[in-house]
């Protein structure tokens, strides 16, 4: 099972639509993880149309009309991997630790907020993955989105991409 993860779209704000080569993936993946902030619904809908499968979840950004229709949080489990996504984590120190004590029941943990790519495992195991933004680099060098396989009770070929 291939994987697309991305979050803090910001759209319309940030840009217009989401990069190509991010649309090329949803057409290619089985499941589209995003981890919020996605700021127009319109996304949403055109993410739920053209996505084999779409989980996620809001972020501070997003409105009313998409907190009606994402959870703060989404529990996933995909080839026998447990995923859950957020949008936040707290601060960049003691992360590991503090969302292996919050989530002991997930093995990957999707989350946004800082724009900032995130690959790390806690000592319990748990994989944290923050696939940065595809449209608002910030203090990033690039944009970027995350790809992801799951087989088996295994996640694997973690990439990050660059735009």
């Amino acid at each position: 099972m291939e994987l697309l993860l991305i979050s803090d779209t910001h759209l319309p704000k940030r840009a217009r639509d989401l990069p190509s080569a991010v649309w090329e993936q949803v057409a290619r993946v089985d499941v589209v993880i995003h981890a919020g902030d996605w700021v127009s619904a319109t996304l949403l809908d055109e993410l739920e149309g053209r996505a084999h499968r779409l989980v996620g979840c809001w972020g501070n950004n997003d409105g009313a009309d998409l907190r009606r229709r994402l959870p703060e949080r989404a529990d996933v489990e995909l080839e026998g991997v447990r995923f859950t996504v957020v949008h936040e984590t707290g601060a960049s120190s003691g992360r590991d630790a503090r969302m292996a004590a919050a989530h002991p029941d997930t093995d990957v943990l999707v989350f946004g907020h800082s724009h900032i790519p995130w690959d790390t495992t806690a000592e319990t195991g748990l994989r944290l993955l923050n696939p940065g933004s595809p449209t608002d680099r910030r203090r990033q060098p690039h944009c970027t989105y995350m790809t992801a396989s799951v087989a088996g009770g295994v996640l694997s070929d973690v990439r990050l991409h660059r735009i």
